[in-house]
């Protein structure tokens, strides 16, 4: 009892009546203060290294100096949190383990958990930056996360996993060569706003998730932008994709989402086939669901827009498809209409006018008329599709209508766009 008291008394300063700050300068002290606080107290880490694995088992604040690092020498996860309404900032958390089955992560918040604040770390590793299941009311802002890019991407832990969380805010971050930036299984009510993602699989990953909103977010030199997957009611505004791989976009069996103001360009495979239908894509809207994507730019991609496997039910309007290899690459048989009271899409392949100067096409765009179709089924002589026959030829086909009926139409076609200059 004696000793415990010394150690209480060496390492507090009473701040209030009811909240102590604990400052600390080596790991045992940490230890110590992390096992003697009091909820609501505060621990102040000193500039220096601290090595080991730390428990948060109490509501506390842990705020850490300029140059405060947690070292957990690449053994589980360096700070374990067990209660709720913990606040942690301000610290350098490193060199956690990389079993992602351990779930080993920077910070590791455990089942039950609410009302837990992280903000300004940097964390770096190659399990998870933050693993969360089954909690609430997580707030993760101007955190630098980032994992070892010497590691394949699949083997990495992501920046962010979120399993059955509800109510998380995921603003300003900065995520590097983790797998997923953000992953997001099963949530509710999550906000992500202003985070930049690189190198990595892709910026933010939903799975089976409901209510989720992501915006001005941005995800550049990765293997696909952002993927929408097996979820519903998301709203996905103002993002960026630059330069990937396999799509910006990805439309995966997601329902009654809005798709709106966001930019994609660059999507390259370079090991990308035609006849396979692998080459990147700026929107790939894959599976059932209804869906709008309203107000888009896709330029310089190799497609534009794939759809496949159902996906007619996603309406397209008021978007700018510039410089794309292909604007439209649809797998299917439906008869589908990407317009809505008299607005369609700007495609700066259009080739009919504008007699009356209203700003939509006097005649309707087909696109994939058979002509392409014909091409996707032989690639070998797709450098005859810029041929001056074969355009005069498609120009024809859109004059009669001879495809009437089949694949993808924009009945009012957009002949100018704001987003076009872009």
């Amino acid at each position: 009892m004696i000793a415990r008291f010394l150690v209480c008394l060496a390492l507090c300063v009473t701040t209030q009546v009811h909240a102590k700050s604990w400052p600390v300068q080596t790991a045992h002290q940490l230890s110590e203060a992390l096992r003697f606080s009091e909820a609501g107290d505060e621990i102040l880490v000193r500039s220096g290294n601290y090595l080991g694995n730390f428990e948060i088992s109490k509501p506390l604040t842990l705020k850490g100096e300029k140059d405060s690092v947690i070292d957990c020498k690449s053994k589980g996860s360096c700070i374990k949190i067990k209660a709720n309404n913990v606040t942690i900032s301000g610290l350098t958390i490193k060199n956690y383990g990389s079993d992602l089955y351990e779930l080993d992560s920077g910070v590791l918040i455990s089942d039950n958990s609410a009302n837990i604040k992280l903000s300004h770390l940097k964390i770096e590793g190659k399990g998870f930056g933050v693993r969360a299941d089954h909690s609430k009311n997580i707030d993760i802002t101007d955190c630098d996360i980032r994992g070892d890019r010497r590691m394949h991407v699949l083997d990495r832990g992501d920046g962010v996993y979120f399993k059955y969380v509800k109510n998380a805010n995921l603003l300003n971050n900065k995520v590097l060569y983790t797998r997923d930036g953000f992953y997001f299984e099963n949530t509710e009510n999550s906000v992500s706003r202003g985070n930049y993602f690189g190198g990595l699989q892709y910026g933010i990953h939903y799975m089976y998730t409901q209510k989720n909103s992501a915006s001005e977010n941005k995800t550049i030199a990765s293997i696909g932008g952002f993927a929408l997957m097996d979820s519903s009611d998301l709203d996905f505004r103002k993002n960026i994709s630059e330069r990937t791989v396999e799509f910006g976009i990805l439309l995966n069996e997601t329902n009654n989402s809005i798709v709106k103001d966001n930019l994609v360009s660059g999507v390259k495979n370079p090991r990308g086939k035609a006849s396979l239908d692998t080459e990147g894509k700026g929107l790939f809207v894959y599976g059932g669901g209804e869906n709008l994507v309203e107000n888009n730019l896709f330029k310089n991609n190799e497609v534009g827009v794939g759809v496949a496997m159902g996906g007619e039910g996603t309406l397209l309007v008021n978007n700018a498809f510039i410089t794309n290899k292909t604007q439209v690459r649809y797998v299917g048989t439906g008869n589908v209409e990407w317009s809505k009271e008299g607005k369609g899409n700007f495609w700066d392949t259009y080739q009919g006018w504008d007699l009356n100067a209203d700003g939509t096409g006097d005649i309707a765009y087909v696109l994939n008329d058979s002509l392409d179709r014909i091409f996707w089924l032989y690639p070998e002589v797709r450098f005859l599709m810029k041929s001056p026959l074969v355009s005069l030829l498609k120009f024809i086909s859109s004059q009669i209508r001879l495809d009437q009926g089949v694949g993808i139409t924009d009945s009012h076609p957009l002949t100018s766009h704001p987003l076009a200059a872009k």
